[in-house]
């Protein structure tokens, strides 16, 4: 039954994705059936600046991608980037996978900060009620400040771009982990701790072998929150800081005219995302536990 709930929710995401493509393709279609002449003073000026040829020009090279691209023109280009994902040509065209690797190291190194600091300390607030209260007010006033607003300050700080970029990621992925790891571990079963302390565990062994077990698939979640959030954060901070990254790529190709490498960017950072994403959910699925 399973299996085949699986099967046709594939069958169904495949056939939206038919349709969102088909209608890509006759919009594109549409758009270059479209005569040029027939379009206004604004239109011609905004066709120039999307890369198109204004009107009254010659027709664009066959092997040129004017403004919006169709899903044939995008695969086209889709498969140039991925056949050769690693190449180095200078500092701004390099390959898709060297912007990625950059990005998932910035991403790692800054998520594994905020782990080394949200767990061990969601841990011990968690244990304690008045610490919880004392501290929960900065959380709460810390929690909702935009990752990037940091950036001016880390930049002044720290005077590295790319060490401000991990920091970025540390101070939005270390709150959804701190606040899910104080809530599990505050909300491990009391008979558990109960047998424990009457066996007389030390607390370094109530912490490791029954309070973190318990509150695994909560702070799993926290985890995941924070990843998902953390990746997000880097494509807009790689803009700011430039240099390498898919943030930076997907920025330059903007400022070349390119919606065809654009989008290629976009797709590229959802389905990384996506297997992030699936990563911390299978890793869900191991520690939680069904009674």
């Amino acid at each position: 039954m399973h299996m085949q709930l699986r099967l046709k929710a594939a069958l169904l995401s495949l056939l939206m994705l038919l349709v969102l493509v088909g209608i890509w393709q006759i919009a594109t279609a549409q758009r270059a059936a479209a005569p040029v002449a027939t379009m206004s003073a604004e239109e011609a000026e905004y066709a120039a600046l999307m890369g198109q040829a204004p009107p009254a020009t010659t027709a664009p090279a066959p092997d040129k991608i004017d403004g919006f691209p169709s899903p044939i023109q995008f695969a086209r280009i889709a498969a140039g980037h991925l056949a050769n994902p690693f190449y180095d040509r200078g500092p701004n065209d390099k390959g898709v996978g060297i912007q990625l690797a950059h990005s998932l190291l910035r991403v790692s190194m800054g998520f594994l900060l905020a782990m080394l600091v949200a767990i061990p300390l969601g841990c011990v607030i968690g244990m304690s009620p008045l610490l919880y209260r004392a501290i929960d007010p900065f959380i709460q006033v810390l929690k909702p400040i935009s990752p990037l607003a940091w950036m001016p300050i880390a930049l002044y700080t720290i005077k590295d771009s790319s060490v401000s970029g991990i920091f970025v990621i540390f101070i939005c992925s270390i709150w959804p982990m701190l606040i899910n790891t104080a809530f599990g571990v505050a909300g491990v079963r009391r008979d558990w701790l109960n047998v424990a302390r009457t066996l007389e565990v030390s607390r370094v062994r109530l912490a490791l072998l029954v309070i973190l077990p318990a509150a695994a698939p909560t702070i799993i979640t926290g985890m995941r929150i924070s990843m998902g959030i953390a990746w997000l954060v880097i494509v807009a901070a790689e803009m700011l800081i430039g240099g390498n990254g898919i943030g930076y790529f997907l920025w330059n190709e903007w400022n070349n005219l390119s919606l065809a490498n654009v989008l290629f960017a976009v797709l590229m950072i959802g389905l990384v995302g996506m297997a992030l994403d699936l990563m911390f959910a299978a890793l869900q699925r191991k520690v939680t536990y069904v009674e």
